[in-house]
Parts: structure tokens; C-alpha cells; sequence
């Protein structure tokens, strides 16, 4: 099992704008709005925290691999290879390459409309690590640090998750 992590932060930018661009999901009309329903655990997929609280049992298991989206996207190539080689695939240089080019964010929402369709550009709106800070107030950023702290603060995947977001920043 392959777990790719993301800064919780992150995820709920990233929530926010999949939520607005979806006619079926709940939508918000500011930020705010949605920051507080995400950090009170309304979201129709539950709560960000309590599902790496879950996966956080497994998290030593030795048929799971954890990898953060912040580490994939620092070094793709090395990311490529640790993934292979959990798995047991071995790739020639030729095809690490190709992988690493093909599975780029920018590849794949450049191809979007062909995988997806008119859900591509709602999937693949920016890909960037810390887009967060466009949106956090100082508050929430704060209230999610709390947060965090509370849920995982002190567990493996919590650990593995402040080093690549906090501690590589």
C-alpha cells in the first residue's frame, strides 16, 4: 500500500477549490466559511486529521510505504525509485525518466482533458506546495497547528509530516 501524505493545510486549499468547482458538493461562498466547516469535521469525506490518526496504526507495517506529496514533488526522481523498489519493480534510467516526466503534475493536467475530461481542471488546479499561505489568516493558521498537534502531533505519519511541511520550509 502506497499512503501519499499532504500538508493539512494544503489539502484544505486544495479541498476548498475542489468543493467550489463541484456543483454536486457543498460549496462556500468565502474562505472563512469553509475553513471553519473543515475544522469542525463537516466535510462529506470526514475529517483530514482522524484519517491519518487511522492510518497512523498501519503506518509500520511493512506493506506500507508513506510518502509526502512535498517530498514527491522536492525530488521526483528519488521519490520514482523508493516507490519502485517498494513494489520490486526495477526501471532502466529510460523508463525512470519517463515515469518521473509523465506523472509531473504539469504533465498531467496537461493531458487532463484527455483522462478526465472536464473534471481535469477541476483535479489539477495548481499542484503547489504551500499554496496555503494565499489563504490562512494567522488565526487559522494557528487553530491548524493546534489542531495537528492534537490529532497526530506525536505519532509517525505526524512526525513524517512536520519534518518535510515545518522543518524543510
Amino acid at each position: 500500500i502506497l499512503l501519499l501524505l499532504r500538508n493539512p493545510k494544503d489539502v484544505a486549499t486544495s479541498f476548498y477549490h475542489f468543493n467550489n468547482g463541484l456543483s454536486f458538493l457543498p460549496s462556500y461562498e468565502t474562505w472563512d466559511d469553509f475553513f471553519t466547516a473543515f475544522m469542525m469535521k463537516k466535510m462529506p469525506w470526514g475529517c483530514y486529521f482522524e484519517y491519518l490518526s487511522k492510518w497512523n496504526k498501519y503506518a509500520d507495517d511493512e506493506n506500507v510505504m508513506t510518502i509526502t506529496y512535498e517530498e514527491l514533488k522536492e525530488n521526483p526522481v528519488l521519490g520514482v525509485k523508493n516507490i519502485a523498489a517498494f513494489f520490486g519493480i526495477s526501471l532502466t534510467e529510460k523508463e525512470l525518466q519517463s515515469v518521473v516526466e509523465r506523472s509531473s503534475f504539469q504533465s498531467m493536467k496537461k493531458n487532463s482533458q484527455k483522462t478526465h475530461g472536464s473534471f481535469g481542471n477541476i483535479l489539477f488546479r495548481k499542484g503547489a506546495v504551500s499554496d496555503w499561505k494565499n489563504l490562512f489568516s494567522e488565526d487559522q493558521n494557528e487553530k491548524m497547528d493546534k489542531a495537528f498537534e492534537e490529532h497526530i502531533g506525536g505519532t509517525k505519519l505526524g512526525t513524517k509530516l512536520k519534518y518535510e511541511v515545518y522543518c524543510k520550509a
